[in-house]
């Protein structure tokens, strides 16, 4: 099967001041930076990010939910209008580790319409492999384009194979302690430190 990618990165970020998280870095390296190249490493042949222009060189396909910060349903039916591949994985992009969480996907076993992790029985909606017909048949039904809506209104009524996953697959940076505790950067660049 073919795949592509969605990345969800346009978010309002407000419990770190309306900071660019995308662009927090880790490892020397963006947090878009490394969730494009986990979905590159799974096979995603093109990579959609539903964001503004955060990086304007970067190898992606830049879309843009209408109005803005719209959410993540917003965002996810917007860039399915990039995607040609028969399956796509929808991946946040403040994992710390998208590599590993993408590593623990299997393939879409027979009969669904996708999969996804899980941790504690709760889905992790957004580090998961759906098949693009499916989940653009139901975002078709979605009012308003998705927006302010959860992301529970646009998958859980898809036939999804859960995997249960240890917590550190979907650990994020939601906060400035969240960015600490994991030893990361807000600065665009190293030397940017203060």
């Amino acid at each position: 099967m073919s795949l592509d990618a969605i990345l969800l990165a346009g978010g309002r970020a407000a419990r770190v001041g309306g900071a660019r998280k995308p662009l927090f870095r880790l490892d020397g390296e963006t947090l878009l930076a490394r969730a494009v190249a986990a979905a590159r490493d799974a096979g995603a042949e093109r990579t959609v990010v539903a964001a503004p222009v955060l990086v304007p060189d970067l190898d992606v396909i830049w879309v843009r939910e209408d109005p803005p910060f719209g959410g993540p349903v917003a965002g996810t039916v917007a860039a399915l209008a990039a995607v040609e591949a028969e399956e796509v994985l929808l991946l946040a992009c403040d994992l710390v580790d998208p590599a590993a969480a993408v590593g623990a996907l299997p393939s879409i076993p027979g009969g669904a319409d996708g999969v996804c992790l899980a941790e504690g029985g709760r889905p992790q909606w957004l580090t998961g492999r759906y098949r693009t017909a499916a989940l653009r048949e139901v975002a078709s039904t979605i009012p308003g384009g998705g927006r302010d809506a959860a992301m529970r209104a646009l998958l859980s009524s898809l036939r999804i194979a859960f995997v249960d996953a240890p917590a550190a697959l979907s650990r994020d940076i939601d906060t400035w302690d969240d960015l600490t505790a994991v030893g990361g950067s807000a600065a665009s660049e190293p030397e940017e430190e203060p």
